[in-house]
């Protein structure tokens, strides 16, 4: 490039002294004038020629490659200038030059409108925010900071966003439903604000990980009484519109009559349908002859037959009854009546008389909460009549107390809060309490389990609490009642549970528990002849399905079979594997497939009393007069996040 030649140019640069925009190369470059958005920078290293070379105001990239392409001897010593340049940057003045580049970084990371409708969707939804928090000035105000020159949506927006990503959440979650051979689902009734809804979620396994998966399906409004038929037709509308009442292979609820009723009269099971036998015998016992009892024809109304209910409107799965509040019964109904024992119940009524003392006052005062703080380290534990587990954790938390404290603790707290004072007898018995008591919660907490509990836990899970409280009662001193009322208890609402076939195979198929969990050879007989049987079906409908022969060798194949069949080896196979993880079953395809059908179910219903729990968030005091359907679509949005 060539030297300037004009002595105006040369004097209107001197009258205007240039600062170097990068002065950490002035060892190689100079400043000479500027043009528009560049500056005109010498080079020092090619003197004593004079190269004049442009470079942007935001960036000396151009003078990097000309280092490179000219002076490559000199390129370390440039990176070592421009590398201690940048980490001097923190702390030293910024030279007014780099500005414009950081407007275009800023340009260069600036998201879409649709981008920011998406973010603050999610934040509503997950966050379980009212919709109309986008009118407040302050978050439109953040938004904007955030983001500038973006607008934010309306409260209505919001609302038919929420509904368009409801639907196609619900899309992609019958897909995933399609996929899937045995699906299990929970389902309880729920009331707020003086409306009434029902709620279901699902439950199935990847035939492929074994792991489990969830989603909650519906948290309809449900109008009018909570009858069996209207339980049944609410029930027959969701599964039929995810398409699947023919994949479900039990539903658990808990033990309201209206359910009960609903699955006895619409369930799958024979024994659970109300159907009343068309009559082949007289009312003597004898035969009714065809040709006799024609002589005596009666007449009837065809349109009274045809207005009749004959429970077939309506088709529900089988039926589980929640294993937890079965034992929720036992250790509240069933437990009280150990109090006919006259010794037990004058030693219990003077313990939880004590406590209830100590409770009722920590609750109402401030200065007893504190005495109590003070002395004993912790608070006191209120029991809640609807919460599970409530009483044993309270008495649990005054016998920890003890433990840790001391007596005396507890001596002091009554003194200063003028209570009755604890006695050995009283400590002592509650001390057992919460032994005993223990073990039927800890049973609780396994079998309300979600992600890792099958319902092939559930009777080893009763079997062991069962050993466990005979265990207790030999070494008892105060609480042999109680523990006699127990296993009363359960054995009056886990009799048929126990000996059912079904649950008995289901836990075999657990890799887990196999047939260890019980000596008795009766019930793991029952409970592999079930395996067998089902094994043979399955084996016999893939023959069938997959061969071409006519009807009479099809009929007549059962005759052929030699020696034990592929299933029965797969089975043996199983029993005897080593391992205790779900990685077992995935060698034997037909015992895997059967684990699949027996153990997709969940023996307890917590899940929908989870989904409930977040239905509560939602529809809060503050935000009862938000609408069912809008307030259905952000909980399952906020409980399928996996599906938007």
């Amino acid at each position: 490039m060539s030297q300037p030649s004009t002595s105006e140019e040369a004097g209107s640069q001197e009258d205007q002294p240039l600062v170097h925009p990068w002065p950490y190369l002035e060892e190689f470059f100079e400043i000479v004038g500027s043009k528009n958005n560049s500056f005109r920078m010498r080079c020092k290293l090619c003197q004593p020629k004079y190269h004049e070379l442009m470079a942007f105001k935001n960036s000396p990239s151009n003078l990097k490659k000309h280092i490179q392409k000219k002076h490559p001897t000199h390129l370390q010593r440039y990176t070592e200038l421009t590398s201690a340049a940048m980490k001097r940057k923190s702390s030293t003045e910024v030279s007014p030059a780099p500005l414009p580049k950081q407007a275009k970084l800023w340009e260069a990371r600036r998201v879409s409108q649709a981008s920011v409708d998406k973010a603050i969707l999610k934040f509503i939804v997950e966050g379980l925010h009212p919709p109309h928090i986008v009118k407040q000035p302050r978050f439109i105000e953040l938004v904007q900071h955030l983001q500038p020159n973006t607008n934010v949506m309306t409260r209505n927006t919001v609302v038919n966003k929420v509904m368009k990503a409801s639907t196609d959440m619900k899309i992609k979650l019958k897909a995933a439903l399609n996929e899937v051979e045995f699906i299990a689902t929970t389902t309880d009734c729920w009331t707020a604000h003086r409306r009434g809804f029902i709620g279901v979620t699902a439950h199935w396994f990847n035939p492929q990980t074994m792991d489990r998966s969830c989603a909650a399906l519906a948290c309809k409004r449900l109008k009018g009484s909570h009858t069996f038929f209207a339980l049944a037709s609410t029930l027959n509308e969701i599964h039929t519109d995810f398409g699947i009442r023919e994949k479900i292979v039990r539903t658990t609820t808990d033990n309201g009559s209206n359910f009960l009723k609903a699955f006895r009269i619409y369930g799958q099971s024979d024994e659970n349908n109300n159907l009343e036998p068309v009559g082949e015998v007289d009312d003597d016992g004898q035969d009714v002859d065809e040709e006799d009892g024609s002589e005596d024809v009666e007449f009837v109304d065809a349109g009274a037959l045809l207005d009749e209910d004959d429970y077939l409107e309506y088709q529900l799965p089988k039926h589980h009854r929640c294993a937890c509040h079965l034992l929720n019964l036992v250790s509240t109904v069933d437990a009280s009546k150990a109090d006919v024992n006259p010794l037990y119940r004058r030693v219990s009524r003077s313990a939880f008389a004590k406590c209830s003392s100590l409770w009722n006052k920590s609750s109402r005062s401030t200065t007893a909460a504190e005495v109590i703080e003070d002395n004993c380290k912790l608070q006191l534990i209120r029991p809640v009549p609807t919460r599970w587990n409530s009483l044993f954790s309270a008495v649990e938390r005054i016998v920890r107390i003890t433990r840790e404290q001391g007596e005396g603790a507890l001596a002091a707290v009554c003194s200063e809060l003028d209570t009755p004072k604890f006695t050995p007898v009283d400590l002592a018995f509650l001390a057992e309490y919460a032994k005993t008591m223990s073990t039927v919660a800890k049973a609780l907490d396994v079998l309300q389990g979600e992600t890792s509990v099958q319902m092939g836990w559930l009777v080893p899970t009763i079997t062991l609490l069962t050993t466990k409280l005979q265990q207790l009662s030999v070494t008892s001193k105060y609480s042999e009642p109680l523990i006699a009322a127990l296993l009363s208890g359960l054995e009056k609402r886990f009799r048929d549970m126990l000996a059912d076939p079904e649950l008995i195979a289901a836990a075999i198929l657990v890799p887990k528990f196999k047939t260890c969990w019980t000596s008795d050879e009766h019930i793991i007989k029952l409970g592999l002849d079930y395996i067998r049987s089902h094994l043979d079906c399955q084996a016999e409908n893939s023959i069938s399905e997959g061969s071409q022969s006519s009807e009479e060798e099809d009929f007549f194949s059962s005759l052929k079979k030699t020696g034990p069949p592929e299933t029965t080896q797969q089975l043996d196979a199983y029993l005897g594997c080593p391992g205790d993880t779900v990685e077992v079953l995935k060698p034997f395809p037909a015992v895997c497939k059967l684990s699949l059908k027996l153990n997709t179910a969940l023996p307890a219903s917590a899940a929908c009393e989870r989904l409930f729990s977040v239905a509560g968030l939602i529809f809060r005091p503050r935000r009862a007069c938000i609408g069912s359907k809008n307030f259905e679509n952000q909980m399952l949005l906020r409980l399928n996040k996996a599906y938007w």
